[in-house]
């Protein structure tokens, strides 16, 4: 397609797009009137669509999502650990679900937002009902931890017990851990007319400690911070024929007294806080964009707090003490009988001499095209891209042996000229990145797009980008007002006195370790235009080419709406001529308005479509005179599903895309994202063949209902038992046959 073109989508998108009577929508009924007018949160978009008739909730489609995953710590077919590991997944995403979410709508609360969400709800009424939704998991998710996982570990010789309940040789051995590696580290802080009361970390546990001195009628409060640079609980060498942990924050609070020699210890609970993490950012003005993220890092740190955990034993006036000095309200207090902060829950996964606990080990294998006999060398990286346009699936492909070895060769080859990159997300270790700053170290041209506002990660990429400046590699921060969430890289290399370009573009980010555990696709192509794109793209990040056009790829915030649009909009045309319309999509989340009222619109015209969501989605499938041919399907399993594809039958002459960008508002208006054609057969063949696996999942497929909710897919009595990951990773697998030794 080229985006190029001007189109009556183009002009659409900036007069208001209307949906045609085809959609079986009562357009004078008044309703509709209503909504088109409606103050809401994406009336510039112009949509027509509004209401709960027509979206579903963000955030209650966000917590439908953990659901999902908390279904899978419930399952009893999962290996016991993992089962752990979910419940720690659960809580992890709960934490992050507070700072981001329900952050930003307690900061709409307090501005006095009244504008309401697309689907006709307002701030105060989406906190209300979110608490509702919350309040159930906490209970789901704490009586399968207590009640069901805890008794199973048990019976597989794993005890986490109560310091009290110890036996007198290992009360010894958590007394000496305490000595040696907690009380030299603890400062318990006293709250007087001397000592404020005390600064309280996001998501850092503390002991609330009421005491008194004896004789006196007055009590008093302390604060003790439970180490987290210590782990959450201990296992005690000494215990025979099993494994017994005990947690460090019950061992501080049985030798509380340690800490107030002298005084009277009334009570010690355990409380803990998350802090809002959406803190406003006008970096369209900021002078330096890299001041004003580390400006924003300490002000989160300082942040309003949006949740207090506590033990609901503590006494009531230990509870409206801390209430009343962090400032926070009924309605943001959660209490818990027992521990706090179960995302911990993930250190338990490494229990040693537990392996028939866990999936199976993977290691994934090494792409065919890399595949070559013992006795030979591995084939240069260049010549298997000037061969062919290739494909890596991850996990089931190796990372290290394909998209990291593509940078390194790089850096090493001496016939490099140039490597660029975006980094969006990576690890604290990235070889990558040392690949990078060797390359440049070498006087190669290295030029990386560090993104500083990738939430979670901004300390992160700060360290990396001051790192890879100090080693010569020209580090830009992308373009103000816009996140650069597009995945690629690209390799300058001289070759008989011509320079061809290398370009990988990919779904997920530059990140080793993620890459074992994150579905991803990459796509590797020396292809011409497509690296005449890609070069534009990097020229976009670094320079002034706001009016870039593109021959091959769709880019994001300019030219990639106009284009889905139109893609989806000829499946529409195709269906009203009688002829097949077919898409299916895969993302992460599916939120844009235009996009879901133009997917409701080809429903209408009898276009197929089947929607591969994992998280979030405001699209209401199945729906009378609405979106009867939309399917809603979610994949949740031991990897975490990440890639981007979509395919359009267009006619016959099938397209499909691969790349960074999501059907969300941010990622087609917001952020600079790339997507890329897929035009070689045999690639095609293997994303149509991953796409059909999806949608004919058994094992780990859910399908959501017309009122927002999920049904999991169970296998028919005449059907084989069909698992996307179990079948991807026997594919991957089945495809490394032996080679015979060279000249054999």
């Amino acid at each position: 397609m080229n985006s190029e073109k001007k189109s009556n989508f183009e002009t659409n998108h900036t007069s208001g797009f209307e949906m045609d009577s085809s959609l079986g929508v009562d357009a004078s009924s008044g309703k509709k009137t209503k909504s088109s007018s409606a103050d809401n949160e994406y009336s510039h978009l112009g949509t027509s669509l509004f209401g709960p008739d027509y979206f579903l909730n963000y955030e209650l489609s966000w917590l439908q999502f953990n659901w999902r995953v908390l279904a899978q710590a419930q399952d009893d077919t999962v290996p016991l650990l993992e089962r752990v590991k979910f419940i720690g997944i659960v809580c992890s995403n709960l934490d992050e679900f507070f700072q981001k979410r329900i952050g930003g709508l307690k900061r709409q609360l307090h501005a006095g937002v009244k504008k309401l969400s697309i689907d006709g709800r307002t701030p105060e009424r989406q906190l209300k009902e979110l608490r509702k939704d919350i309040l159930q998991m906490i209970r789901a998710y704490r009586k399968c931890y207590f009640n069901d996982l805890l008794p199973k570990l048990e019976q597989e010789g794993v005890f986490i017990t109560k310091y009290e309940e110890l036996s007198g040789s290992l009360k010894d051995e958590a007394k000496e851990y305490f000595e040696s590696q907690l009380y030299p580290i603890i400062t318990p802080l006293a709250v007087d007319e001397a000592h404020p009361f005390p600064f309280i970390s996001n998501k850092s546990r503390s002991l609330a400690v009421k005491l008194r001195k004896p004789g006196a009628d007055e009590s008093h409060f302390a604060r003790i911070k439970i180490p987290s640079n210590r782990p959450r609980w201990i296992t005690l060498k000494k215990a025979k024929n099993k494994q017994v942990l005990v947690s460090i924050s019950d061992i501080i609070t049985e030798k509380i007294e340690r800490f107030f020699p002298g005084m009277k210890i009334e009570s010690a609970h355990l409380f803990r806080v998350t802090r809002n993490a959406d803190v406003e950012r006008q970096d369209e003005e900021a002078d330096d964009l890299l001041e004003l993220i580390e400006d924003e890092l300490r002000e989160r740190r300082f942040a309003e707090i949006v949740r207090l955990e506590i033990d609901r034993s503590a006494p009531d006036d230990v509870k409206k003490y801390i209430m009343d000095n962090l400032n926070i309200r009924k309605k943001d207090v959660f209490e818990m009988s027992g521990p706090i902060g179960l995302a911990d829950c993930t250190q338990l996964y490494d229990l040693s001499g537990l392996d028939h606990l866990r999936y199976d080990s993977w290691v994934p294998a090494m792409h065919t095209v890399f595949r070559h006999s013992m006795d030979e060398e591995m084939p240069n990286i260049f010549d298997v891209i000037k061969k062919g346009d290739f494909m890596v699936h991850h996990p089931y492909h190796s990372f290290e042996s394909s998209t990291q070895r593509f940078v390194e060769e790089a850096a090493a080859d001496p016939d490099v000229l140039a490597i660029k990159q975006t980094m969006y997300r990576t690890s604290s270790d990235s070889p990558l990145m040392h690949a990078l700053m060797r390359a440049a170290d070498e006087g190669k041209q290295v030029a990386v797009l560090v993104e500083l506002k990738a939430r979670f990660d901004e300390e992160r990429n700060i360290s990396w980008a001051q790192k890879l400046e100090k080693a010569g590699v020209h580090v830009s921060y992308g373009i103000a007002g816009l996140k650069i969430h597009s995945k690629m890289t690209m390799v300058v290399r001289e070759q008989n006195n011509e320079l061809i370009r290398y370009v990988h573009i990919g779904t997920g980010n530059y990140h080793p370790h993620t890459a074992q555990l994150y579905e991803d696709l990459g796509y590797f192509t020396c292809n011409p235009e497509i690296a005449a794109d890609v070069t534009d793209v990097f020229n976009l990040l670094t320079g002034y080419a706001p009016n870039q056009s593109y021959k091959k790829l769709l880019v994001a915030p300019r030219y990639m709406r106009t284009s889905i649009l139109e893609m989806i909009e000829r499946e529409i045309k195709a269906a009203k001529k009688g002829e097949k319309g077919r898409i299916i999509a895969k993302m992460n989340s599916l939120e844009d308005p235009l996009t879901i009222e133009t997917l409701y619109k080809a429903s209408a015209a009898g276009v197929e479509i089947d929607l591969i969501v994992r998280g979030v989605c405001r699209l209401i499938p199945g729906k009378k005179n609405l979106s009867e041919n939309i399917r809603i399907h979610s994949i949740i399993g031991r990897f975490l599903e990440h890639s981007r594809c979509y395919y359009f039958n267009n006619s016959g002459n099938e397209s499909y895309w691969i790349g960074s960008a999501d059907w969300m508002h941010r990622n087609l208006d917001a952020r600079v994202e790339v997507l890329a054609p897929i035009e070689d057969k045999g690639l095609r063949k293997y994303l149509k063949f991953m796409l059909n696996l999806y949608l004919k999942d058994n094992q780990l497929r859910w399908i959501m209902q017309p009122d927002g909710k999920y049904k999991r897919v169970k296998k028919k009595k005449d059907e084989d038992p069909v698992s996307t990951h179990g079948h991807l990773m026997n594919h991957a697998k089945n495809s490394l046959k032996p080679i015979p030794k060279s000249g054999s």
